[in-house]
């Protein structure tokens, strides 16, 4: 069996992220959304975002618990992995879409959409060298009946017991805080935009 190599630049994905992550939030502090706060359409925007940034969280806990430790090590194909091959990925997508949209914009939530697509796609992309590599051919026959990323339900199976690691599960509800933290974020920064107690430098659509 070959010898993984370290994730492709995976501490510089991570700084990458969390750079763009505050680049967002000082456009949503020195922005607002062009719909009314007070709009049905936003409150709308609101709950739709909401549940999106909810099944994003829980979307990465559900895989985490199959996946854990066992990453590199052994290959897993049931659970969230039967129907995506980077469904740790698909999830934070769902999450940072939601986010935008909670914000009250549509072109946020396309813009962190596609931005997530692409730095996601990149990165596994290169992760699947060292995948092929480990697991052969039974790697590529998972690639074969298996999206990359989009997920296809149709094809879900379990097992009727998973055994999940607490220390990987500790670290995504780590990273679960920051998405849910979001919520009473974007309520402060809705109260100051309609107290006018914020500089608009222009309105997102």
């Amino acid at each position: 069996m070959a010898t993984v190599q370290k994730p492709f630049q995976q501490k510089n994905r991570i700084t990458f992220l969390w750079l763009l992550a505050a680049s967002v939030m000082i456009v949503m502090i020195l922005c607002r959304p062009a719909i009314s706060e007070r709009s049905p359409t936003h409150d709308l925007f609101e709950v739709s975002g909401l549940l999106l940034v909810l099944t994003g969280v829980f979307g990465r806990l559900w895989s985490i618990l199959y996946i854990g430790n066992k990453k590199n090590v052994s290959l897993v194909t049931t659970g969230p992995y039967s129907v995506t091959r980077n469904p740790l990925y698909f999830f934070s997508t769902i999450a940072v879409t939601g986010a935008g949209l909670f914000y009250g914009s549509i072109a946020l939530a396309v813009a962190l959409c596609a931005g997530s697509c692409i730095v996601s796609c990149y990165t596994a992309k290169r992760e699947e060298n060292d995948l092929r590599s480990l697991f052969g051919a039974r790697y590529g026959l998972y690639v074969e009946t298996v999206p990359f990323f989009w997920p296809d339900f149709r094809l879900f199976k379990s097992e009727k017991e998973v055994t999940f690691s607490t220390r990987p599960l500790a670290r995504t509800f780590r990273d679960a805080i920051f998405f849910v933290m979001l919520y009473p974020a974007l309520e402060l920064l809705e109260y100051l935009h309609v107290n006018e107690l914020t500089v608009t430098l222009f309105h997102l659509p």
